[in-house]
């Protein structure tokens, strides 16, 4: 301690500036063509590019200045890669790009979206999702472009994750209607093509009920192996296409991430067919785990330093996987693994803030009123030159979704105010993802209830466990945790110092009419049908209660966000204004649900810290 400085929690130097959380890559996927090359796509500032690494090469980009993003439902599955080429989309088309040499090229025409490419295994067709004016199909185009493309299923509302047997004639894919979301339940299909057309369409597994995931047929053509949440855990199942018989290899894990964005993989075959590589989470570590077929025997695969791991891919030659990886202590990496070795070929920033400088998260809990446990991340204030003999201020952050949940992977907030001596807490309040099937269905027909009670009771846990300042705790959250953050204020005055609301929901009644289709129905499961659950809509939608707001005020919102569109905030900030409620607002233009542009990113930590500064330290 003697070498430290005494300041005041929050006024901690930090080598994190708001320069650098704008200036970090995403690195959202990688994949490996057919003779091992790895490709990988990257962004940043709004600007994105397709990156292709063949052995010892430099990476290249080979996207030709054009902007990757697939365009159903919240964004996904981008790219594929097979036979020496790319497949991605880009202005809600489909473009083909060699890994060698050239210019992108587009196969399909420029109307509606689409997502998902999946290269056939001959390289002569794809298969992919595609939208156009609310109506989604699974579709097939030619990778020479020369053919128009043809419409092979369109009577489902949602489809995702299409699949080639390798013989090339059979398919397999995801569907779901309305008003499930694919969390709630999904079906298996699998049909013969022939032609353009498809033939004996058959359903393999689901039901309204039970979500299925990830449908991937094995490299020697004799399986098909899939995810499924059928019970209060998740199950990988694998089916014999010869006897048509069924088996689970891997249960009572949770094995799925709730589905919001295509492309999703979290298990890979290996390439003699042998075993599949899977990914398991256990409330938020992530894992590599990998089993073999005729044994059933599980290996754990040690990916350390790395704590959480997404976007699994096996190379069709040797034993090679990639992964995308990071820590709490390390920044997101694409890595590669062989043989045990784990090797680097991306980072998403230079990395020059020392591990010892950054938190390390360990988990809670703490009652709800009803008695369930509810679990949160709480990352301690960290400094090597720097301390307090006071309580910290500290953030209580609430997750999108709702059906999703923090994990302990790199997070960049955290790392953020951490680093400036405040206590970080993610709240996994219940409806939250990795803790069960029912925990996850707890959220149904409460949805402002019960998560505004577990952030409340997040802020009584930290003052409880000595871990926070009961007078300086902040709540935060984006989305639906920008919901949260306004019932919160709305009906536990006096528990939060101050508000952080970025793109938050205010209005359940205009979410209806204004949102995308992906969530049209979302609100009859989280709070319920109308018109008949029309008092709950009105004494769950914090604009019609914004009076009771007292405590300061900062919101975010993005100018073009569909998902949560500007007027949900500008409710908000209009009713603050009226009744002289302290407050700060930021419009930022050419932004969605989210913000990517370098320069909304620095004003946004800029004007947060600065508004922290004034309303919760001082």
């Amino acid at each position: 301690m003697t070498n430290k400085r005494q300041l005041p929690h929050g006024l901690w130097p930090s080598s994190i500036s708001p320069a650098m959380q704008g200036a970090r890559l995403r690195l959202d996927d990688a994949q490996f063509d057919s003779d091992g090359s790895l490709v990988w796509l990257e962004s940043l500032s709004g600007n994105t590019a397709l990156m292709v690494q063949a052995g010892s090469d430099a990476p290249r980009d080979i996207s030709g200045g054009l902007k990757i993003s697939a365009g159903v439902g919240y964004g996904g599955g981008d790219f594929t890669v097979r036979g020496g080429f790319a497949v991605f989309v880009s202005g809600g088309r489909l473009q083909r790009v060699s890994l060698q040499e050239g210019l992108p090229q587009p196969i399909t025409p420029e109307f509606g979206d689409c997502a998902s490419p999946a290269i056939s295994p001959d390289g002569t067709r794809v298969l992919y999702i595609h939208t156009y004016e609310g109506a989604d199909s699974l579709a097939l185009a030619y990778t020479d472009g020369q053919d128009w493309p043809a419409k092979l299923a369109g009577n489902a509302d949602f489809y995702m994750q299409p699949s080639w047997h390798p013989d090339g004639t059979r398919l397999a894919w995801i569907e779901w209607d309305h008003p499930q979301m694919p969390w709630d339940g999904t079906r298996l299909m699998t049909a013969r093509l022939t032609g353009s057309s498809l033939q004996d369409i058959h359903q393999v597994f689901g039901s309204t009920d039970i979500p299925v995931f990830e449908p991937e047929f094995s490299p020697d053509g004799r399986s098909l192996a899939f995810l499924a949440n059928d019970g209060e855990w998740d199950t990988l199942y694998i089916l014999d296409l010869a006897s048509n018989s069924l088996r689970p290899l891997v249960q009572n894990a949770t094995l799925v991430d709730p589905a919001w964005i295509q492309g999703i993989r979290l298990f890979a075959w290996s390439p003699d067919s042998r075993c599949i590589h899977f990914l398991k989470n256990d409330r938020g570590w992530r894992s590599l785990c990998s089993i073999e077929l005729a044994s059933g025997q599980i290996t754990n695969v040690d990916i350390a330093p790395y704590t959480w791991v997404s976007q699994i891919a096996a190379s069709p030659i040797g034993n090679k996987l990639t992964l995308i990886a990071s820590s709490s202590k390390i920044p997101t990496r694409v890595v590669s693994l062989e043989n045990s070795l784990l090797q680097i070929a991306r980072r998403s920033s230079g990395e020059a803030v020392p591990a010892a400088e950054l938190p390390e998260p360990r988990l809670i809990e703490w009652p709800a009123p009803d008695g369930t446990v509810v679990h949160g991340l709480y990352y301690p204030p960290t400094s090597s030159t720097c301390y307090c003999d006071d309580l910290p201020p500290a953030i209580v952050n609430i997750h999108g979704g709702p059906t999703s949940a923090r994990v302990n992977a790199y997070n960049p907030d955290a790392a953020y105010f951490t680093t400036r001596g405040y206590a970080f807490l993610e709240v996994n309040y219940r409806g939250s993802t990795g803790y069960g099937r029912s925990y996850m269905l707890m959220l149904r027909q409460k949805w402002g209830l019960i998560d505004t009670e577990d952030a409340a009771g997040a802020a009584g846990a930290l003052s409880a466990l000595g871990l926070a300042d009961p007078k300086r705790i902040v709540i935060m959250g984006g989305s639906s945790g920008g919901y949260t953050v306004l019932n919160a204020l709305i009906h536990y005055q006096g528990v939060f110092r101050a508000g952080v609301n970025l793109f938050g929901v205010a209005n359940l009644f205009d979410l209806l009419i204004g949102t995308h289709k992906f969530e049209q129905h979302y609100n009859d499961s989280l709070v319920g049908v109308l018109p008949d659950a029309a008092e709950r809509y009105k004494a769950w939608s914090p604009a019609f209660h914004v009076a009771g707001i007292k405590d300061p005020m900062a919101v975010f919102q993005g100018a073009d966000d569909k998902v949560v569109p500007p007027e949900q905030s500008e409710q908000i900030v209009a009713a603050l204004r009226a009744n002289r409620v302290t407050h700060v607002y930021r419009l930022y233009p050419g932004e969605g649900h989210g913000f990517r542009k370098t320069e909304n990113i620095i004003d946004y930590y800029d004007t947060l810290e600065n508004f922290l500064k004034q309303h919760v330290l001082f």
